[in-house]
């Protein structure tokens, strides 16, 4: 089955003149002259985006999902491919309603008359992974039914060994796949996608961003109803709203769509500096609107995380960036180590600010983004800046957002939007109330090793008074006697501590806001 596989990708290839792509700038050259003088016949008239678009769509739902997430890519992918992948959608058909049930009943081991008084044999969704259905629970309540694609996982891991080895022949073919890093790219892909396989996972995700906006004025999250999940089938609760993309319907209902785009705004930046815990799939298909005006997030297979030193390091960058402060920029792009520690500060400011200082006050309709994105990352090769794979998913989503923002209002101001968040959020991180945050945070691992200084201490003076070795053992003695002479001093000392970060973060407040 996997050579037939191998063959249907060979033949695809092949027909969508993809051998250009790869033997034009291999060893093997010159084959591509013969293989051109043997299939005369097909079109090349295409530009190369669009021929790998159609070959990827052509190959199936899993290669769909590759491309989708190659196009995010764009410092690894020439654009104007980049541009095309874009365009790929996620349309598979339904699969049958008897396979719906079969599954459904084979995860609960009952039948689905018990499990649901009423069930909606045609789905109102389906994508590569799963599919939608509407359906009532035994008491009336409404849900709505995910469920998995008979057999997906066995097609996903022979799709997933194919591109390997795909990506393995590509890095050898080429000389310049190194930079590309192929297989590095596959795998990437390859823990995501496994990760929508179980729909236990989504569920979590799901009830994780629902408890994160518990008592948000912006965002609704579906409930998940447990009792009636298993790795194959998510129930959850059933939402209401229209779908963003539909502006005019938006508009008829008295919806203030250029609220919606500063609310979008507010939303992605909470998620990512408040919670590092975010939606990443945020395409117009999973994003829809309540009657009130709150926005409504579906489909959670695909989640970011970022830590607390992710967060710093983002916040520290985007409102250097809204000060138009580049060289604190290029200093914080050095000191966490995404450029050698050599660059030359200057010349690295200097690049970025000739990036940058066109884009600055002006409306989303007036930036192009794709540019901006391809001059960014041109000028990360030339300074060697290493790409982050723990933001690459945060990539993909501002891309959304920028995407959603300019559909909703092109005279949306994406930096006025977010300098207000971010800078109340550095404030929360370096004022006050972080000190006494992280003194309340590190008080139980102080209330629990102060006590036992003194019983170690002891301990080592013991084995130091039954060991023969004197003169090393009197200077350890010593030593530690001192350090006992020293224990009252400490938590003088680390109110001291504490006092001094208080007073260095009210003065970063200062300046900040002077």
């Amino acid at each position: 089955m996997r050579l037939l596989r191998l063959f249907k990708i060979l033949r695809i290839a092949l027909r969508f003149s993809l051998d250009e792509l790869i033997l034009s700038h291999t060893r093997l050259r010159p084959l591509q002259r013969v293989l051109n003088r043997l299939l005369f016949w097909r079109d090349s008239s295409t530009s190369r985006g669009e021929r790998l678009r159609l070959a990827f769509e052509a190959l199936g739902p899993i290669f769909v999902k590759f491309g989708q997430m190659l196009s995010t890519r764009r410092d690894l992918i020439p654009l104007d491919i980049a541009d095309q992948l874009a365009r790929l959608q996620d349309r598979v058909p339904p699969f049958p309603y008897a396979q719906v049930v079969s599954t459904i009943e084979t995860a609960f081991g009952q039948p689905i008359t018990s499990l649901f008084s009423q069930f909606d044999e045609t789905p109102v969704a389906s994508a590569s992974v799963a599919q939608v259905h509407f359906a009532h629970l035994p008491d009336g309540t409404p849900v709505a039914v995910k469920v998995l694609r008979p057999g997906i996982g066995s097609i996903i891991e022979k799709d997933l060994a194919l591109l390997d080895t795909g990506a393995w022949l590509f890095s050898k073919l080429w000389h310049e796949a190194r930079r590309l890093k192929p297989r590095e790219i596959v795998a990437e892909f390859a823990r995501h996608t496994h990760g929508e396989l179980d729909l236990m996972l989504e569920a979590a995700n799901c009830s994780q961003l629902k408890r994160n906006f518990a008592d948000s004025t912006l965002l609704l999250i579906p409930d998940v109803h447990w009792d009636w999940c298993r790795e194959q089938v998510m129930v959850m609760e059933r939402m209401h709203g229209t779908p963003i993309s539909q502006i005019e319907q938006l508009r008829a209902q008295g919806l203030d769509i250029p609220k919606l785009a500063r609310d979008g705004v507010e939303i992605f930046f909470t998620q990512v500096f408040r919670d590092g815990f975010f939606h990443a799939d945020m395409h117009p298909g999973n994003i829809q609107v309540a009657a009130d005006g709150r926005y409504i997030a579906l489909d959670f297979g695909i989640v970011g995380t970022l830590d607390d030193i992710d967060k710093e390091y983002l916040a520290r960058n985007f409102l250097a960036f809204f000060r138009r402060d580049y060289r604190e920029v290029a200093k914080a792009h050095v000191e966490s180590g995404w450029v050698p520690k050599d660059t030359p500060i200057p010349e690295f400011e200097t690049a970025i600010r000739a990036i940058c200082e066109p884009i600055f006050d002006k409306p989303l309709k007036e930036i192009s983004f794709g540019r901006t994105l391809l001059a960014l990352f041109q000028m990360a090769r030339r300074f060697g800046v290493i790409i982050q794979p723990q933001l690459i998913m945060l990539q993909k989503t501002l891309l959304n957002i920028e995407g959603l923002g300019r559909d909703l209002d092109p005279e949306l101001d994406l930096w006025k939007t977010a300098r207000p968040f971010l800078e109340r959020w550095m404030s929360e991180q370096l004022g006050w109330r972080s000190v006494m945050r992280n003194v309340r945070a590190e008080l139980p691992f102080w209330g629990k090793i102060l006590p036992q200084i003194p019983r170690l201490m002891h301990h080592q003076l013991q084995r130091a008074h039954d060991t023969p070795l004197q003169p090393e053992l009197s200077a350890l003695i010593e030593s530690q006697r001192r350090q006992h002479s020293a224990l009252k001093w400490i938590a003088v000392a680390l109110l001291v501590l504490v006092l001094l970060q208080a007073a260095a973060a009210y003065l970063y407040w200062v300046a900040a806001h002077g």
